[in-house]
């Protein structure tokens, strides 16, 4: 019963002793505009919403994010492969695999991967 009371009362004295330095180290911290304004990506929350941006570079995203989607989803083939092989498994992989390299292909010829080309040409009509 007294090792029970002693680890009691030891536990509100370490939790007491956290609590007080805690409290006095965030006092010393000073808050200015800066530290208390919220963060966006380098963006001050404050001005217009309104930014313009480049479309092309919106396209190049959202290529690159449906081609990493298909990259993790691409993950667990060596076992699917390795469990179940058969030659249902392979053909799926393969049109998987197949679409994948049809769809970067098209992307390719289309010119939406051509990021510095396209900066250069810009750069020329100014």
């Amino acid at each position: 019963m007294v090792l029970i009371n002693s680890g009691v009362v030891l536990s509100v004295f370490v939790s007491s002793a956290v609590c007080l330095t805690a409290w006095l180290l965030a006092k010393r911290a000073e808050k200015d505009r800066e530290k208390s304004s919220p963060f966006e990506c380098g963006f001050d929350p404050k001005l217009s919403a309104r930014v313009p941006f480049s479309v092309r570079f919106f396209l190049l995203a959202v290529i690159f994010l449906i081609f990493d989607v298909e990259i993790a989803l691409l993950l667990p083939v060596p076992f699917v492969v390795v469990v179940s092989y058969s030659v249902v498994s392979l053909v799926a992989v393969g049109l998987f695999l197949g679409v994948l390299a049809i769809g970067l292909l098209h992307e390719w010829r289309e010119g939406s991967l051509e990021w510095v080309e396209m900066m250069e040409e810009k750069a020329g009509k100014s």
